[in-house]
């Protein structure tokens, strides 16, 4: 396995706070924080160190890493909670994948995601999101939600097709929770973040004897049976995998790798991709039988670029959530800050926007989010400074922002009746309003309603 892949687990989770690799004898080879504000615990602390050893309630019984080395297969989303050397508790959800050299399996690797504290309902949340969970008031995305509800009752597969960030796998899960299947297991897997080598064991399991090492083990269609196998970026399989998924999917049934009879399962098959799926076609990546089999429906989700009318609700929705995580009493944001969050084309999409809310809680001081908060990366992207300022400065920073903060004001008066009116809609008091005005020269009787 190749470690140094960490883009692929990243499009498992949109973010990772922690790696770990754990060799076969439990010791750790290897450990990093990868957030800096959440890096309460240096690598030489524990490099060296027997895993049970630094963390007394793992134990060969509980630990993903023993479950790895056991099995060969990777665990997901296995929410740990652990005492640092330090003392200091904290919860993750955690996947676990192999590492192999030359077929032999040598060690483990963890990719965790913290939690914040007091986390249980929002954990369990995560675990089984609902149609109501999906935040919008864009006219494609209420239909697609009024689609999704009438779906999910029954087994046909289903094809999210949709950008990176855009909420596949919310879908994804609301399609489980809406269906008959909904008390039975919903197992994921990103085929992106396996190895082409691991995959199919992955998937289909194997039986002892089959190559050296290989134990009897489940993979992930029989742990599915009775409810649901995601299947994301399942355009990545390599084409002869591609040939046994449909011939699995088909028939609801497969062999073991090393199996000379079949295992039936009763699964419902949701997949998703990232990417045109006449792209892929085209191009040779996927198999055309293969696509129409797994898109008898089809979901198409909009890039946020695309609803920007969610903006609002969304950065309404984040606020709330950080504030719960952070402790913190975030109110809003300030109306340079939303033109800046209106500006940008978001190719990350909610994901980014996400993340990108999260960076300005770390730096907001006060309750509410400004300009200043945001990453510098945001503002030069966004064309807040107009195409000209972009290409060509004319002027000095501050005459720049004159003119951005000139353009915001008369846009507010536009839609203000009087001073006081557009002073609220600032969140600046009608003094500092009238200072800015008389500064920078705007005719304000001209631009209010009358």
């Amino acid at each position: 396995m190749q470690i140094n892949s960490l883009e692929k687990f990243t499009k498992l989770y949109g973010r990772i706070d922690a790696i770990l690799i754990v060799n076969r004898e439990n010791i750790i080879e290897y450990s990093a924080m990868v957030t800096e504000d959440k890096a309460y615990l240096r690598t030489d602390d524990i490099l060296g160190k027997n895993l049970f050893t630094v963390y007394p309630e793992l134990s060969e019984h509980n630990s993903t890493h023993a479950k790895v080395m056991a099995t060969g297969l990777p665990v997901l989303n296995q929410k740990q909670t652990l005492t640092e050397p330090s003392g200091r508790r904290h919860t993750t959800m955690t996947s676990t994948f192999p590492i192999e050299n030359n077929g032999e399996l040598i060690g483990s690797i963890d990719l965790s995601v913290e939690l914040p504290e007091h986390a249980d309902g929002i954990s369990k949340k995560r675990e089984r999101y609902t149609v109501d969970d999906i935040v919008t008031q864009n006219p494609d995305m209420e239909s697609l939600k009024e689609k999704l509800l009438k779906i999910a009752k029954n087994d046909s597969p289903v094809m999210v097709i949709g950008e990176s960030g855009t909420g596949k796998e919310l879908i994804v899960e609301a399609l489980h929770s809406h269906g008959r299947r909904k008390k039975k297991p919903f197992i994921s897997l990103n085929c992106a973040a396996v190895p082409d080598a691991l995959i199919e064991s992955t998937l289909f399991g194997t039986v002892k004897g089959s190559f050296t090492g290989a134990e009897n083990k489940k993979g992930l269609f029989e742990l599915a049976d009775g409810g649901t196998l995601f299947l994301d970026e399942v355009n990545s399989m390599s084409l002869e995998l591609q040939a046994k998924l449909l011939k699995a999917v088909e028939e609801q049934r497969y062999m073991k790798v090393g199996a000379e009879v079949y295992t039936e399962v009763d699964v419902r098959l949701i997949s998703a991709m990232n990417v045109r799926p006449n792209e892929v076609i085209e191009n040779g990546k996927m198999r055309q039988d293969l696509f129409y089999r797994l898109s008898v429906v089809q979901l198409l989700v909009p890039p946020l670029r695309d609803r920007k009318e969610d903006l609002s609700l969304l950065t309404s929705h984040f606020i709330d959530l950080f504030n719960q995580w952070m402790g913190k009493s975030v109110q809003g944001i300030s109306p340079f800050a939303e033109k800046a969050l209106q500006d940008y084309n978001w190719p990350g999409n909610v994901r980014e926007l996400r993340n990108v809310l999260e960076s300005a809680f770390n730096l907001v001081e006060g309750d509410v989010i400004g300009l200043t908060d945001l990453p510098d990366y945001l503002i030069s992207g966004s064309g807040m400074l107009g195409e000209r300022d972009r290409a060509a400065p004319d002027g000095s920073l501050a005459e720049i922002m004159n003119r951005y903060e000139k353009e915001i004001l008369e846009s507010t008066l536009k839609h203000a009746t009087s001073l006081n009116q557009a002073a609220g809609q600032l969140q600046i008091t009608r003094q500092a309003l009238k200072y800015k005005i008389d500064k920078l020269q705007i005719d304000y009787r001209r631009l209010l309603k009358q």
